[in-house]
């Protein structure tokens, strides 16, 4: 009896490993990239032309010299993505760029010229639950100056920031550089008598709750200052607890705002009357408003608005805002301000955490990709024309001649124009969908025939493109008969011919 033959045993398949991309991280292709490099050129030529000098500091720093995200846990990962290297000491991916610079400028202090301007440009990382519009991964554009204590130094970044703006493509009157003080927040808090450090607490719920006038206005940050408020979802949020008369005054410290600085400054004085910090702030705002009429840039471009908190925990004096004022289709529909791509402001304390001592610091950081993004919704060139160009593709007719088709690629190449030779494997067709999907402006061919005749043949794929529409009501005879926007020249003149239709092509 004959068996049937042994089954060999099959060797078990390893699983399908799952292509995911990590929550709150994004990839980028060549046309983003190639928009943000544009507008990160035309930042720095505005940064470089105030006399600001190129730093870059690394991704990775040690925990404790983050300052505001010290840690007070086991592990400290509390904001940001920390690890411990190989002697246990913590380290952490960087939160924002100015941390770095404090560390950068403490540690080599006495090198540096002082006031030492600097910019830096560079990925953040947040340790944060990710949600639309919100990465864990986002790129900064910083630009500082450390060891300035006048506030000439803010006005001077405000007016460098309105520069930068219409620089990228932000016409004059679709945005507002606002300054406030935290000088004259902290005189409001004095007035109202949370100034003593045990109302902490309760300090941090009052600015947050004036954080959010632009969406709540007056009367739901009224709630927030008082016993609370419940939103439309039912989800209730306490208040601060205030008095009426305390909550009058806060909001009267947020409609300070008048036609002009003059009057809002005198407005503020009425607020932190009897508070020696806060009027410290107001004369400095008094002094900030004088430089940028001295300018030119109170014509709209900057201006003094009490609304603007920010960096409860950081800033030491003036604060800014760069915001643009067209209307964007909320989420709702509704249209609402595009709001914030920028800020900052003076963080005097900073440097002083290594040095002890006090080191005066101010500076301004741009949003990268919420700039971008703005950029795009009113039709900057910069960013306008996403379609980056392709290289020149010289196609592969003859796999015995391969030797041949490198030295026409190189002979592009060595005239400086972007070019690859086709290394797939497929025919014709295919090379040209290729080539297509690459964006190339044109491809070179050259099958035996061209190459006994001295010749190549030149396709220019746009125009190729715009006579294809024309012609697309000939009959199918008359469609193949006609070779477009394709054209021979002797090998010799590949060069300049293939520049020929690159010129066509910008113009």
């Amino acid at each position: 009896m004959s068996g049937s033959p042994k089954s060999q045993p099959q060797k078990p398949q390893s699983p399908k490993l799952l292509a995911r991309q990590p929550r709150g991280f994004a990839d980028r292709g060549p046309a983003d990239i190639a928009a943000t490099e544009r507008m990160l050129a035309h930042i720095r030529e505005i940064y470089a032309l105030y006399g600001f000098d190129a730093l870059e500091t690394p991704f990775v720093e040690y925990t404790d010299a983050l300052g505001k995200f010290l840690p007070d846990q086991d592990r400290p990962n509390e904001g940001v993505f920390s690890f411990q290297d190989d002697d246990e000491q913590w380290l952490s991916l960087r939160y924002d760029l100015t941390a770095p610079l404090a560390r950068h400028v403490a540690e080599n202090y006495d090198a540096l010229p002082k006031p030492f301007r600097s910019y830096r440009a560079g990925w953040v990382f947040r340790n944060e639950k990710p949600g639309p519009g919100r990465f864990r991964q986002f790129m900064q554009f910083d630009a500082d100056t450390v060891g300035a204590p006048s506030v000439s130094a803010d006005a001077e970044i405000c007016m460098m920031a309105a520069d930068t703006l219409e620089k990228v493509g932000i016409a004059r009157g679709r945005y507002v550089i606002k300054i406030n003080n935290r000088k004259v927040l902290d005189g409001v808090l004095e007035a109202i008598g949370l100034g003593a450090d045990e109302h902490a607490a309760r300090r941090l719920v009052v600015l947050r709750a004036i954080d959010k006038l632009d969406r709540l206005g007056a009367e739901g940050v009224a709630l927030l200052l008082g016993p609370g408020r419940k939103d439309e979802s039912g989800d209730f949020t306490r208040g601060a607890g205030l008095a009426p008369e305390q909550i009058a005054r806060v909001l009267a410290f947020t409609d300070a705002r008048g036609d002009n600085a003059g009057t809002t400054l005198a407005n503020l004085e009425k607020v932190v009357e009897g508070s020696a910090r806060g009027l410290e702030g107001v004369a400095e705002l008094r002094e900030i408003a004088a430089l940028v009429e001295a300018a030119g840039y109170d014509d709209g471009r900057v201006s003094i608005d009490p609304a603007v908190v920010r960096g409860l925990e950081y800033y030491t004096g003036p604060v800014y805002e760069a915001e643009l004022t067209f209307t964007i289709a909320g989420e709702d529909g509704a249209p609402v301000r595009f709001g914030s791509v920028a800020g900052g402001g003076r963080y005097d304390g900073l440097v002083a955490r290594f040095r002890g001592e006090a080191v005066p610091a101010t500076g301004f950081s741009i949003g990268v990709s919420r700039l971008l993004a703005a950029l795009k919704i009113v039709g900057s060139p910069i960013v306008s024309d996403t379609g980056l160009a392709g290289p020149v593709v010289v196609l592969v007719l003859d796999r015995a001649e391969i030797a041949h088709y490198h030295a026409l690629v190189a002979r592009l190449r060595a005239a400086g124009i972007r070019a690859e030779m086709y290394l797939g494997g497929s025919g014709m067709k295919a090379q040209m969908k290729y080539a297509d999907r690459r964006n190339s402006p044109c491809v070179v061919i050259q099958g035996s025939d061209e190459r006994a005749a001295g010749t190549v043949q030149i396709k220019d794929l746009v125009a190729g493109a715009e006579q294809a529409e024309t012609t697309r009501q000939l009959d199918n005879a008359a469609y193949k008969a006609q070779r477009l926007a394709q054209f021979s020249v002797p090998e010799a003149e590949m060069v300049e011919a293939v520049r020929g239709v690159l010129a066509a092509r910008q113009s």
